[in-house]
């Protein structure tokens, strides 16, 4: 049996990245809650593994040459894994340019926006005193829609992002683009994005890596812990 990788996760869009890829790849691994509510991303000994306080994060005990691995950065995780295995990278050369520009426009684009979309629409307005400001929220909503747009004029013609194969840069866009409605913009004028979300809701490890934690979202004062999968799957 394949040496599990440990995975430092939260349930958040950049925590399913992560979570969704590996039960892609069908990789084992051992989970490893780390609290963003309580603070567990500070912790000494998460930041020899994530120096930027941020999670997800993971170690591979077979990395590079047989030695472990520490990898922060979700879209440095998803392009390790890609080459670790082969697989979702893009089976050619101009497909694998597809993929990373796709990926690097997540991280650059889509996911700070629609994370500022998220933070000044939901919680600087439950701050004490309250942070309702219009600008902010405004500015970072359609920000987020007119991201939505691009993406939608992308897949007019292609069954996923970077052509007609599923690719890491679907595992990263999804998560933020699935929580679209709490970035207060709209996918009525976007039937190709529609359709994208709906594909690749429907894949198993998409389902699986959504639902890991999820009841931590609505309770994020449980109790952190670790347990090992003995499979990367559950479906």
């Amino acid at each position: 049996m394949q040496t599990p990788i440990d995975l430092y996760y939260w349930p958040t869009p950049n925590g399913w990245k992560i979570s969704i890829a590996l039960h892609e790849f069908d990789l084992p691994y051992r989970l490893h809650e780390v609290n963003i509510g309580k603070g567990d991303q500070f912790e000494p000994a998460f930041l020899k593994i994530a120096p930027n306080n941020r999670m997800p994060a993971i170690v591979d005990p077979d990395g590079p040459d047989g030695a472990p691995i520490s990898i922060f950065e979700s879209g440095a995780i998803l392009q390790y894994l890609a080459r670790k295995t082969g697989k979702f990278g893009g089976p050619t050369e101009r497909d694998r340019i597809a993929v990373d520009q796709w990926l690097m426009w997540q991280m650059g684009g889509l996911g700070p926006m629609a994370g500022q979309a998220h933070h000044f629409l939901k919680y600087a307005p439950k701050q004490t005193p309250p942070q309702d400001l219009p600008y902010a929220k405004e500015r970072y909503s359609n920000e987020a829609n007119r991201l939505y747009g691009v993406l939608d004029r992308q897949l007019a013609d292609k069954r996923y992002v970077a052509g007609d194969f599923y690719s890491i840069a679907d595992m990263a866009i999804w998560p933020w683009a699935s929580l679209w409605e709490g970035q207060q913009t709209t996918i009525d004028d976007k039937p190709h994005m529609a359709r994208w979300l709906d594909d690749v809701a429907a894949r198993p490890a998409v389902r699986a890596g959504r639902e890991l934690l999820a009841e931590r979202r609505s309770d994020p004062t449980e109790k952190k812990g670790s347990y090992l999968r003995p499979s990367g799957r559950t479906d």
